[in-house]
């Protein structure tokens, strides 16, 4: 079975083809290139070097969110149009999860982390060896994802680029609990997206209309616009 896995949800982008457990072919970059631009040229060179047809695919896997709107929708909406285009199941998964997976290994907790801007981020804890879900995706002030870090007394490993931006608030609030991921880890994996997505159920091809992205927050002019409805009231 081939799989499609498609990572936009932030600034990093990653494809990967994977066929029965083995990854064929992998991009993972950071570059200032929109997604709407990078990702499909990315799924063309990756199957031309390996020599599959895109009909051959035989499931896609996309980060649904939370993360940057534009990522988020590039992603979904490129990998809605392939499922349904060629008549594949579509399967999401949340992208914190996917960057958690860098640190499966990790003997701990792994807190992925990306910035949402005025001290709050978009986060999650996962059991390190496990990835049980000890924190749901969310979007989160910074001091209250430390308030749920300190109801566990060991140790974290917080992972993801957004990490750099409160280093420092991280160290202050829980000192040696925290342990930062080496730069090598703090990239999505198309390949771990997929590794995911495998472990759960195809659904059916129909289901790919009501696919819709997991924001974990509206976005902010649906926010100022339900302010001025309330204080019109």
């Amino acid at each position: 079975m081939i799989w499609l896995g498609i990572e936009t949800a932030n600034a990093p982008l990653s494809i990967a083809l994977v066929q029965d457990g083995k990854i064929l072919a992998e991009i993972v970059q950071h570059l200032k290139i929109t997604h709407s631009a990078g990702a499909m040229p990315a799924i063309e060179e990756l199957c031309a070097k390996v020599s599959i047809q895109p009909t051959a695919i035989d499931a896609i896997a996309v980060s649904e969110g939370p993360g940057a709107y534009t990522g988020v929708r590039i992603g979904v909406t490129l990998a809605k149009t392939l499922a349904w285009t060629m008549q594949k199941p579509l399967v999401g998964v949340s992208s914190l999860q996917v960057l958690a997976a860098n640190g499966r290994l990790f003997n701990g907790i792994v807190c992925p982390l990306f910035d949402a801007r005025r001290r709050h981020v978009y986060a999650a804890l996962y059991r390190g060896q496990t990835s049980e879900v000890l924190l749901e995706d969310g979007h989160y002030s910074i001091e209250s994802l430390f308030e749920q870090v300190k109801k566990y007394k060991e140790s974290v490993l917080f992972i993801g680029e957004d990490v750099a931006f409160y280093k420092e608030q991280i160290e202050q609030a829980l000192g040696k609990q925290a342990i930062f991921a080496p730069f090598t880890l703090h990239l999505p994996r198309a390949s771990e997206l997929v590794a995911l997505a495998m472990e759960k159920e195809l659904p059916d091809i129909s289901a790919t209309h009501s696919f819709v992205p997991k924001y974990r927050r509206i976005a902010e002019a649906e926010a100022n616009w339900l302010k001025e409805q309330k204080e019109s009231k």
